[in-house]
């Protein structure tokens, strides 16, 4: 019975893939606070935590990399999909990294959906990860690639994206 309802709300939120909630990430007040004192107040501590944007996919600053998007499905208010991306318009790539879908909906085609949807939002792109694949996730990451511009191949982020690489 609950393979069947998990069944029926990963289709759901694949019928809702356009419904796609933004949160900027910009705290002008917060980044003002941080300059007029050089930085000994307005910092953010721990992970960044998104504000409920009532949407079933969310597009939010990551919570593991600055300067990072995160893509999420949500189901009853929790993630079943997420995946951190960055985008670099200059060299017209794309990288994703740790895509994680919950056990239950694993196979369901939530992480394929999210992958392509943001691969149509910024189209023209090559997109790639930063890491290697571990040897279990060839598969899924062969299945995704096919026909994608980089195939979600290796790659390191841009030098000018990368600064300390200079």
């Amino acid at each position: 019975m609950a393979l069947e309802e998990d069944l029926q709300a990963a289709r759901k939120l694949l019928s809702q893939i356009d419904e796609v909630g933004r949160d900027s990430g910009r705290e002008p007040l917060r980044a003002a606070l941080r300059w007029l004192t050089r930085g000994r107040l307005g910092r953010r501590y721990g992970p960044y935590a998104a504000p409920e944007l009532g949407t079933p996919w969310q597009d939010t600053p990551s919570p593991l990399r600055s300067t990072w998007r995160c893509r999420s499905a949500y189901l009853n208010g929790e993630p079943v999909f997420e995946v951190d991306y960055r985008i670099c318009s200059r060299c017209r790539v794309g990288w994703v990294e740790e895509p994680h879908t919950h056990e239950a909906y694993q196979r369901l085609g939530l992480a394929a959906a999210g992958l392509a949807r943001l691969r149509t939002e910024h189209p023209d792109l090559a997109w790639h990860t930063l890491g290697g694949h571990m040897h279990a996730a060839k598969p899924f990451w062969t299945a995704v690639g096919t026909g994608v511009a980089g195939a979600y191949h290796q790659r390191r982020l841009c030098d000018h994206l990368n600064p300390t690489r200079r």
